[in-house]
């Protein structure tokens, strides 16, 4: 370290308590997604904190009472300096049994150097932690040359749009930072969209007629939507083994390019034959390829296997792709986010671990995805990377230990001061 932040990194260990009754304070907001539409309280939290650190903060609904929170940290000579974007998502994924747990969910409860909580890994931890940094270095009284935006979204668990309307008005940085939890690991990844697909029979039929659909001579031509599904399924199996063959990128390994058969759903009664039934898929897809090209190969290879079928040939299923958002309308949408990996801020950042850690980050590509995705395509140049773990998130007893949150805490603050006070020139 140097010597202007030598300071900084002996307040950062001195008050590490500060960082984890922040950290604790923000677990306690009980902000499960589903049901969503619960993170008012802990928006509003935020948004004073925000304003304590000397930012100017602006707050809107995303949907009613579920507001995204932003602040903006104004920098010294904010048009000649590199600016900073760091986005967090203040939901987190539902509890399921509160019975199973060895801890309150929503109590950050402190047990063998772990912070245990839901959200602790994803990603109330990290979220945390990147605010204590900003908190220390403005107690330091250490100027910053470009702006540092902090974003704190709603509706990231359920591909809901609060990231999209922060874009949408007009937020944007040099280089931005999602804190989930990589194991301090620096990397992007690959995109993800949802979809239904559906087989529709113009013809609702009595269980009685089943028969005379299925055996030489019955004279009817009806289907029972749910078997012809798993035609679709096959194609789709067939399909994803065919990408792992031919489809790859560097940092994944073959074959994470899959197509999931997530969700079923197909008839009405015992007394009917199924007139219809309807898939969920979800897709992974790389950097390198546009969801609009992923989607048009499976409806193509899809039709196609239809054809061989004579009852969907006339028939054939129909597809839905994406959507605003899983509660709402049961679609999802995360574009991917390629590594920069040559980018002046990655860089610095390494540059930053390394000298915290001792050592170089691991970088690669995240087998999840984020936020950073929605960023990326807006042609911002993002990293993922953060304390905890994936194997962590969503679990019961979810946890992060405090050495790495203490830790991302020193890297991130290190990152401001170099990133905040470089020249955009020297990008």
């Amino acid at each position: 370290m140097t010597p202007d932040t030598a300071a900084l990194h002996a307040a950062l260990t001195q008050r590490q308590d500060a960082l984890l009754k922040l950290a604790q304070r923000l677990l306690a907001f009980p902000t499960p997604n589903p049901p969503g539409r619960n993170t008012a309280e802990a928006q509003a939290f935020l948004a004073d904190f925000l304003r304590q650190l000397g930012c100017t903060v602006e707050q809107f609904d995303v949907y009613p009472g579920d507001p995204d929170v932003i602040g903006v940290l104004p920098g010294k000579q904010r048009q000649a300096a590199c600016s900073l974007l760091i986005n967090g998502h203040i939901d987190v994924a539902e509890v399921g049994d509160p019975a199973r747990w060895s801890v309150p969910p929503f109590a950050g409860t402190l047990r063998d150097g772990r912070l245990y909580g839901r959200g602790a890994a994803d990603m109330k931890g990290g979220l945390a932690a990147a605010l204590f940094a900003l908190q220390v270095i403005r107690e330091q009284g250490i100027a910053l040359a470009g702006d540092v935006i902090i974003e704190s979204v709603v509706g990231e668990e359920q591909g809901e749009p609060g990231t999209r309307r922060c874009i949408e008005r007009g937020y944007r940085a040099d280089f931005a930072i999602v804190p989930e939890p990589t194991e301090l690991s620096i990397v992007g990844q690959g995109g993800v969209i949802t979809g239904w697909i559906e087989i529709i029979s113009p013809e609702t039929l009595h269980d009685g007629m089943r028969a005379r659909t299925i055996h030489a001579g019955g004279g009817v031509l009806g289907a029972n939507a749910i078997e012809k599904m798993v035609l679709v399924i096959e194609a789709l199996e067939r399909l994803e083994r065919h990408w792992a063959v031919v489809k790859q990128y560097p940092g994944f390994p073959p074959g994470s390019t899959t197509i999931n058969p997530a969700v079923i759903e197909g008839g009405r009664h015992p007394a009917f034959l199924a007139d219809r039934c309807a898939l969920w898929i979800t897709v992974h897809f790389y950097p390198n390829e546009q969801w609009q090209d992923v989607v048009a190969e499976i409806e193509s290879y899809v039709l196609a296997a239809a054809q061989s079928d004579p009852w969907l040939r006339l028939h054939p299923p129909r597809f839905r792709w994406g959507g605003e958002s899983m509660l709402v309308d049961r679609g999802e949408l995360f574009p991917a986010a390629p590594l920069p990996l040559h980018h002046p801020g990655l860089l610095t950042l390494r540059q930053a671990h390394a000298q915290i850690w001792g050592n170089e980050p691991a970088t690669g590509m995240w087998p999840s995805v984020s936020d950073a995705g929605w960023l990326a395509d807006a042609g911002i140049p993002t990293v993922v990377y953060g304390p905890g773990s994936l194997a962590q998130a969503h679990t019961v007893d979810e946890w992060v230990s405090v050495e790495a949150l203490l830790g991302f805490s020193h890297v991130l603050a290190e990152f401001i001061v170099r990133w905040c006070n470089r020249p955009k020139e020297a990008m």
